[in-house]
């Protein structure tokens, strides 16, 4: 089996367990005013679990057979080394680290140290034009979220 199926093939197995607590788990404990809501805390999970679901049997039962123009070759596991290992990897350390550091260091500094970061493992070296963006998309989402939805999020660290 080739690798894109194998990795169709995993995403399929967490997005089975994501829709089984998406459906069956997560709103058992809902006060029963919000029961009666069209929109419940799990309609979203619900809808991606579903969606993952069906991207990955596409992929998994070769409906997208590429055709005669889309023949690029596929990725050969042998030589993963010319891929950019380092990058993929650090960046998946990366949203580790960001996802640890979420609460004690504030959602200001990390998620801008996060997009910083990011950015540079990615190739980007105009940090001129690199830390502003992060600061201005940050604060943007930190504004619709604490402000326009209503949801606390810890700007700061915790000792300030």
């Amino acid at each position: 089996m080739a690798l894109d199926r194998w990795i169709a093939f995993i995403i399929l197995c967490v997005a089975s367990a994501y829709a089984y607590a998406a459906f069956f788990t997560m709103d058992q404990l809902l006060p029963p005013f919000m029961q009666r809501n069209p929109i419940w805390p799990s309609t979203f999970p619900k809808v991606l679990s579903v969606m993952a679901i069906l991207t990955s049997l596409v992929i998994l039962l070769g409906f997208e057979k590429p055709t005669v123009e889309d023949s690029a070759p596929e990725i050969d596991y042998r030589r993963l080394g010319d891929y950019h290992l380092f990058q993929a990897l650090a960046l998946l350390g990366l949203m580790v680290a960001y996802a640890l550091l979420l609460r004690p260091a504030g959602f200001l500094l990390s998620t801008v140290g996060f997009l910083t970061i990011g950015g540079i493992v990615l190739g980007e070296r105009k940090l001129y034009i690199l830390i502003p963006v992060a600061l201005i998309a940050t604060g943007i989402v930190w504004y619709l979220v604490e402000r326009v939805l209503g949801i606390f999020l810890s700007p700061l660290p915790f000792f300030l």
